[in-house]
Order: C-alpha cells, then structure tokens, then sequence
C-alpha cells in the first residue's frame, strides 16, 4: 500500500512539474510511463525500495575478476588522442579483420586498423555511412543486439555473413549503448573466441549495485572471461564515479580484453592510468577506482572521481538531470521508450 500512495504522490508532482516553463524540455511523459519503479527502487537511497541491493561483499569480491592483468606485452592506442581512441595490446599482426558497432562522428580507431591491414565491417542503423570514405571499409546499416530480426542483426551473423569462408583472427570493437549485454549474451563462445582482442565499453555500471541485474551482469561477464581476460580498464569521464557503501563505480568505462592463449603470466597491471590514456572530455580529469584494480598497483593521477559540478549521490543521477530518459536500458528501436521515431539516444549522463 505504502508503494502505491509514494507512486501516486511522485506521478502527481511529477505532473505539476509538467506547467513549469522550466521543464518544458524535459521528457516527463516518458518518465511517467516508464521510469517511477526505477526511480522508487534505488538501492539503499530511499526506505521503501522493492529492488534488493547487491550485498557489498559480493560485489567487492566479483569486481576482483575484472582487475586487469599484465599481459606481457606493451599497450599502443588505436584511434584520436580522446573519445574513439583504445588502448589494447601490441599484439595486432595476423588479425584479420575488426568488427565495429556503433558508428560515431570519427573513425579514427578504425582507420588505423585498417591501416594495419585489416578489413573493417562496422554497423549502425542510426547513420546513413560511415564519417569516413574508404575502400577497405563496409558498412551495413543494422543495429547489433541479441537477435536478427529487422534493424538488428546478431553479432554471429554478422561474422559469418561477412567472413563466410574466411579464417584468421579479429579483433571487436564495441561501443552501442547498452547494447553490449544482450549482444554478448547472444554470442556463443566460438564466436568470441575468433576475437584475439576485444574492446567495449560498458554502459550503466551503477546496475551493478541491483541485485537482480548484478546477477545478469555477472553472467555475461564471466561469460567473455571463460576465453579472455581484462589487460586495461579507463573510465569515461563523461559522466561521474558513484559510491555505494564505499565501493566506487564508474558509470561508462572502456575495458581491453585480451584472449588467454595470447597472455605468457598471470600478473596483475601496476600503473593507472597507462600513459597512453587520454580523457574522453574536457569535464574534469576521473580516476580508476580502487574496486577496479589490484590493491598494490600505483594510480599516478588526482583521485578526482567527479565531473567538476559536485560530486552525486545515486538518487542524483538517476533523477536530476533535465532532458533526460531515466529508465531500464534504452531500446533505439522504441520497444521500451514506446517512440520509435527515436532512433538515437542522447549518450548517458550527457546533461550532468
């Protein structure tokens, strides 16, 4: 009962925020319709929360399987000296081809492997063509995700459609916005394990501290970990670091991943951040927390885990940016925003 009568009082006030000039170009509809659970049910914010809260120990101990190691060989960057360029392992000679979903404004990682001497296959159904005219490149206009139906296609057909008869390694590079969970999901192990490297940043990590979707996150996870394992972490500092009970999370960040056949010791990264690593944006400088690395290892830069307006509590996060959906992973074909004109979706937190 207490659920329903706190619901009923925060759709009323959302809709009274509705006459402001202020909100005007907040979607508060979409809110309404699709985000007050999620708003009610932060872990650990508010009394009345139906969502259980990932137990911080679980948590802590899980986040160990994700502390990079030293593969054993250097790191170079692929890409600009900023948002599109990867850090990943100097280990690139042989690889075939690389796969690159979600398709920006600069091909610069891609670009490079080509000039490596790598075929380049990269798709978005949000763009009409990649920034970059070039033969080695093709391009299809799909989304990637966990079935082919439509606009998406799975990243297994995707390989095998585009390499039917073609052996050799490859190399992934993902960025699709919350896409990269079911399409990994969807990926059997032979697939990824064609991927000599993969690189993906992860969108939402803040999930992490929701039990029921800690658990799902852990399984796609340990999934890749069965055939790879992480060598480099850099969060993106577009958006803020957000603590729960002392465990700190980045909400996006790039993780490298590096097949275990390829990795000669077991020894963990020392140096954070790598002195290839640049800033995603020109917001405030933000540091690997310490729930993602080795104890031991050295982290050289300014523990600064904010954007530079203040640091923000989940609650925050989740409800206080203007012009913003705040709800469950955005579908870009509308099947959750119930829009489906809506084809590209502003980046997380790009209004903090």
């Amino acid at each position: 009962m207490r659920y329903r009568l706190v619901s009923i009082i925060v759709k009323f006030l959302l809709r009274l925020l509705r006459a402001c000039r202020f909100f005007w170009r907040v979607d508060l509809s979409l809110i309404l319709t699709n985000n007050i659970e999620r708003t009610l049910s932060l872990p650990g914010k508010l009394p009345f929360a139906g969502i259980p809260a990932t137990p911080i120990k679980s948590l802590e101990q899980w986040l160990e399987k994700l502390h990079p190691l030293d593969s054993g060989l250097p790191m170079r960057r692929l890409g600009p000296s900023g948002d599109g360029g990867y850090l990943v392992p100097d280990d690139l000679n042989g690889i075939v081809a690389c796969f690159s979903p979600g398709v920006n404004d600069v091909a610069g990682f891609e670009l490079d492997c080509a000039n490596l001497g790598m075929e380049v296959y990269m798709a978005d159904a949000s763009v009409e063509c990649p920034p970059i005219v070039d033969s080695r490149f093709h391009f299809q206009k799909k989304f990637v995700g966990a079935v082919t139906e439509g606009l998406f296609c799975t990243l297994e057909d995707w390989v095998r459609n585009a390499l039917p008869q073609r052996d050799g390694d490859l190399l992934l590079q993902m960025d699709i916005e919350g896409y990269e969970y079911e399409t990994l999901l969807a990926t059997s192990a032979d697939t990824l394990k064609r991927f000599r490297i993969i690189v993906i940043e992860f969108h939402e990590l803040e999930y992490l501290y929701c039990a029921p979707l800690f658990s799902l996150y852990r399984k796609i996870f340990e999934k890749l970990l069965q055939t790879h394992a992480c060598v480099h972490i850099h969060p993106n500092n577009m958006c803020p670091a957000i603590s729960v009970s002392g465990v700190e999370l980045p909400s996006l960040a790039e993780f490298t991943f590096l097949r275990r056949d390829r990795i000669s010791g077991s020894e963990f990264a020392t140096t954070f951040p790598h002195l290839l690593d640049r800033d995603n944006t020109d917001k405030q400088h933000l540091a690997l927390p310490k729930t993602l690395f080795r104890s031991g290892a050295v982290n050289d830069a300014p523990h600064e885990s904010v954007c530079h307006q203040s640091r923000k509590s989940l609650k925050e996060v989740y409800i206080g940016a203007p012009g913003r959906f705040w709800g469950w992973p955005q579908a870009r074909d509308g099947r959750i925003l119930h829009q489906p004109d809506r084809m590209v979706q502003t980046p997380p937190c790009a209004a903090i």
